[in-house]
């Protein structure tokens, strides 16, 4: 393999745009859009550094090779001529996964095999479960490699350990406030803050704070990768200070102690604020207006849609009357409730795969 190869982002289904424009402000590019994702040309250092900054790919992937492949002999024989030794580590486990599509070789289960074999027996890299995961998708008779250089998912970014019912992940998250405008010079407030996802996710962008610092990457068991850049890219990351406040605020009093906690360990304390209260005690904070942002319950995360609808309607009414000035981004799965909240929301944006959900972002212009 060369000294460039195809990098994948991985996202939500739907958030392939906004993932896009997070990645090309980075630096990032060219890119290829591509469906559940990203994709461009680059390096290990490139990985490095799409792994620690970036707030909304879900993974990393390295696309290190292939090579085409009709029958399992010729694939256990092209196998083990691969340079697996470029990539993988001997003392570092490996975990493979298979599919294949309108190929000859249609037994996944047995290419696993001969792909496992190759490399225990080339490599001398172990089999296991919790190994690096090699990626192997064999379709229409081209076989091709892809490493997970992420390992854990990357919206766990290491800092918030308390969740509540039906959290939003972080990454959907951060690519929701890229949506609404959110860059990091405004405040942001979550009336049913929950865990505090929204409201860390807000504080961190405008303090510099790079995602991935608290956390490990798969990256970091691969041969191809510097440990000295590593360290220093880490190094380099220079937050800054701000003066916006953040405010969180939900009437489940356990939630809020969560959401304080989190804020704690992300190293974000200082800059937010989080009150126990109901949507009707909301009160405007002092200074610039700037973003709500909330995912308030919708029936098929939490209760049943129509007893929520009171609730939508008193948000709405709320922010209406209090908030002149503020835009407001509110995630559902229910158009009937974003309707309920009376707010003069613009055409709502793409749907999202959120679990076994579809999930939209409906936004306002300054109330």
């Amino acid at each position: 393999m060369g000294e460039t190869f195809e990098i994948f982002l991985a996202c939500a289904p739907g958030l392939e745009a906004a993932l896009a424009g997070e990645a090309k402000a980075a630096g990032f590019g060219p890119l290829r859009p591509d469906a559940g994702g990203v994709a461009f040309d680059g390096g290990w250092p490139e990985v490095m550094r799409a792994n620690l900054t970036l707030r909304g790919a879900a993974r990393v992937l390295a696309r290190i090779g292939g090579f085409p492949a009709v029958h399992l002999a010729q694939l256990d024989k092209r196998a083990r001529k691969f340079p697996w030794g470029e990539v993988l580590r001997a003392d570092q486990p490996v975990k493979v996964e298979v599919v294949s599509r309108r190929s000859k070789i249609y037994h996944a289960g047995a290419a696993k095999q001969r792909i496992e074999r190759a490399i225990a027996e080339e490599l001398g890299a172990p089999v296991a479960e919790d190994g690096v995961r090699l990626l192997v998708r064999i379709e229409e008779n081209l076989v091709g490699f892809s490493v997970d250089t992420s390992g854990a998912p990357l919206h766990r970014r290491g800092h918030k350990e308390a969740v509540g019912k039906a959290p939003m992940r972080e990454t959907l998250a951060s690519l929701f406030l890229r949506e609404c405008g959110y860059r990091g010079e405004e405040p942001v407030l979550d009336p049913m803050c929950g865990s505090g996802t929204f409201v860390l996710e807000a504080a961190e962008i405008a303090l510099g704070l790079a995602p991935g610092r608290g956390r490990r990457f798969d990256f970091e068991r691969l041969a191809g990768v510097d440990p000295a850049a590593w360290e220093a890219l880490k190094a380099a990351q220079a937050p800054r200070a701000t003066a916006l406040r953040f405010y969180g605020s939900d009437r489940d009093a356990g939630a809020v102690r969560m959401a304080g906690a989190n804020a704690a360990r992300a190293g974000v304390a200082a800059v937010t604020q989080f009150d126990c209260r109901p949507v009707s005690a909301l009160e405007r904070p002092e200074g610039p207006p700037g973003l709500i942002m909330v995912n308030p319950p919708y029936g098929a995360r939490i209760g049943q849609p129509g007893p929520l609808h009171a609730l939508h309607r008193s948000l709405g009414e709320t922010l209406m009357t209090r908030f002149s000035g503020w835009r407001v981004g509110l995630v559902t799965s229910e158009p009937g409730l974003a309707r309920a909240t009376g707010l003069p929301f613009l055409p709502p944006g793409p749907p999202v795969a959120h679990g076994p959900l579809k999930i939209r972002l409906y936004r306002t212009e300054a109330l």
